[in-house]
């Protein structure tokens, strides 16, 4: 169980990279611009969900093995 919320922690944080790289937005000069419009008018962030997602799913598997 462990190592699945690992592996899917790790799936996230490269789509999350890979969609904060590729995709357009609105507004903006760089994409930190675009990505914070993007969070702050539509509700999505360009994969900045995808990428924190990753991260907590690997927190979390990292207090659930200490504690275990």
């Amino acid at each position: 169980m462990l190592i699945i919320l690992f592996i899917f922690g790790v799936i996230l944080i490269v789509w999350g990279i890979y969609r904060m790289r590729t995709d357009n937005g609105l507004f903006g000069k760089n994409r930190k611009s675009k990505n914070i419009f993007n969070l702050i008018l539509m509700g999505e962030a360009s994969g900045l969900g995808q990428f924190l997602s990753g991260i907590l799913c690997i927190i979390v598997g990292v207090i659930a093995f200490i504690m275990k």
